[in-house]
C-alpha cells in the first residue's frame, strides 16, 4: 500500500484550529479529509514544538561556496567577463575564502546563471567572405561542383 501525500500547510492549520476550538479527533479528520492518526500526530507536534511543518531542513551536503562566496564570485566575473574558470578559481582562492575546486566554481557559476561559450579562435568573416557566401552556389572557388 502506498504512502499518502503530505498535508498542505493550510490543512495542518485547519487541524490545529479545529482541535483548539474543541472539535473531536474524528470530526476534525472528517473535516480535513485525513486519517485520525494524522490529526493526532499533527496536533501533538504543534503542542510539543509549536510548529506543524514536516519539511526536513538541512538535508544533503553543506555547500562549499556559501552566499557570501557567491557574491564574491559574481563580483570577480563582472570585473572581467572573459576570464576562464581556472582564472576565476585562482582569484577566488587568493581571497580569504576556503579552498575550492574548479569544478565547484564551474557548477556554482552555472547555478547562478552565468553561462558562456568558448571564445572563437578563428578570424571573423570579412566583407569578401560575406559576398562570396551570399552570392549563391557555383560562385565560390571552393565550389567544385
Amino acid at each position: 500500500m502506498g504512502k499518502a501525500a503530505d498535508l498542505s500547510e493550510f490543512d495542518r492549520g485547519q487541524i490545529v484550529m479545529a482541535r483548539r476550538l474543541g472539535t473531536s479527533i474524528t470530526e476534525t479528520a472528517r473535516l480535513v479529509g485525513c486519517s485520525r492518526s494524522a490529526v493526532v500526530s499533527i496536533h501533538a507536534k504543534w503542542i510539543n514544538d509549536g510548529d506543524t511543518s514536516s519539511r526536513r531542513q538541512g538535508v544533503g551536503r553543506p555547500r562549499v561556496i556559501k552566499e557570501k562566496g557567491r557574491r564574491i564570485l559574481y563580483r570577480l566575473v563582472k570585473q572581467n567577463r572573459r576570464q576562464t574558470v581556472a582564472q576565476l578559481t585562482a582569484q577566488y582562492k587568493a581571497g580569504p575564502s576556503a579552498s575550492v575546486l574548479e569544478h565547484t566554481v564551474q557548477r556554482t557559476l552555472l547555478d547562478m546563471g552565468l553561462r558562456s561559450r568558448r571564445p572563437t579562435r578563428v578570424p571573423l568573416l570579412t566583407k569578401r567572405h560575406r559576398t562570396t557566401h551570399t552570392a549563391g552556389p557555383g560562385t565560390s572557388r571552393l565550389d567544385h561542383g
